[in-house]
């Protein structure tokens, strides 16, 4: 009987050490780099404010953050790469609002589970999307286009970065919402669809806004609107989707730090608030300004709830509009 007391105690201690020990790491963190994992190649919108945040968190955080691009599938080769990696907060990425609330509602087959395999840390920015059409399209607003379009259903075609994309969804939703019939031409990224909408070879663009702001600012494609919750200081005389009557498709791009599933509560809450920290900064929210961007900042269990509200929202309209991909 006292040798199992004995044992029991010596258990006990050790399930203690052991806590003690993780306790410590974690009140540790961070004490070597930190790999920062984007999923899209270099140079889009994700790579930009990715590496905008990390320089700003690394600060915070007195540590290097590394950044490292892995595209490829719609960005799910690098999301599976952060949702298998160990979850010591040495690994974190970016997710968006393609990689976490459109893929899982489209793709058939994804190499993780947006909710289950991770840890959401902070939602790090709202970015607006906005539609823009070409100048020989014969309608000065929002209102003269959709009155075309009904005229003529299936003439007027919207160009998207491929089937699934952010830009693709955006398209189907304004189809609703407007009681409009587009026609769909797919690209290989947002830069060959840019580049046939300002030729003239299709009518209307869905984007994000910093790749097109230059092109509507400067005339060569007239914006019609912005999904954002106000009017963007970069573009004052464009009405948001809600100003014209089409609140559906008034939602902005997000996008957001993880880390892989299981994360230690103590190293989350320290990324947690060194991340806010990070948004805070007036050097950084003035750089993503720039990009047309506004630092978001909210809870873990608040960017859970957005993360699962986007794909219960992108699952209905992949229903309507039979979107799928193996």
């Amino acid at each position: 009987m006292q040798s199992r007391q004995w044992l029991l105690k010596l258990c006990v201690a050790g399930s203690a050490a052991l806590a003690c020990v993780a306790g410590a790491q974690a009140a540790e963190y961070p004490t070597r780099p930190i790999t920062m994992i984007v999923p899209f190649p270099a140079g889009g919108t994700t790579d930009v404010l990715g590496r905008l945040v990390a320089e700003r968190l690394g600060a915070e955080l007195k540590q290097t953050i590394v950044v490292e691009n892995r595209g490829g599938a719609g960005g799910s080769i690098g999301s599976a790469a952060i949702a298998n990696a160990k979850p010591d907060g040495y690994t974190i990425g970016v997710a968006t609002v393609s990689t976490h609330g459109i893929n899982p509602a489209v793709y058939k087959n994804l190499p993780f589970d947006a909710q289950k395999d991770f840890t959401p840390i902070t939602a790090l920015a709202a970015v607006p999307n906005i539609m823009a059409i070409h100048p020989k399209v014969p309608a000065q607003n929002m209102a003269e286009f959709i009155e075309l379009a009904k005229k003529e259903p299936g003439k007027l075609s919207y160009a998207s970065a491929g089937n699934g994309s952010v830009s693709h969804m955006m398209g189907e939703l304004f189809k609703m919402a407007s009681e409009t019939d587009l026609l769909h031409v797919p690209y290989r990224g947002v830069g060959p669809a840019l580049n046939d909408t300002l030729a003239g070879q299709v009518d209307v663009l869905f984007d994000n806004l910093p790749s097109t702001l230059p092109h509507a600012q400067s005339g060569k494609l007239r914006a019609l609107a912005v999904a954002a919750p106000e009017r963007t200081p970069t573009l004052p005389d464009v009405p948001t989707f809600a100003e014209v009557g089409l609140q559906a498709v008034n939602d902005p791009s997000w996008f957001g730090l993880v880390a892989p599933a299981g994360l230690p509560a103590p190293v989350l809450e320290a990324l947690s608030k060194a991340t806010i920290a990070a948004l805070a900064s007036p050097e950084l929210k003035e750089r993503l300004a720039s990009l047309g961007a506004t630092p978001v900042g909210n809870t873990p269990e608040e960017f859970a709830a957005q993360i699962k509200e986007t794909i219960e929202r992108n699952a209905r309209i992949a229903q309507e509009a039979n979107v799928k991909i193996d």
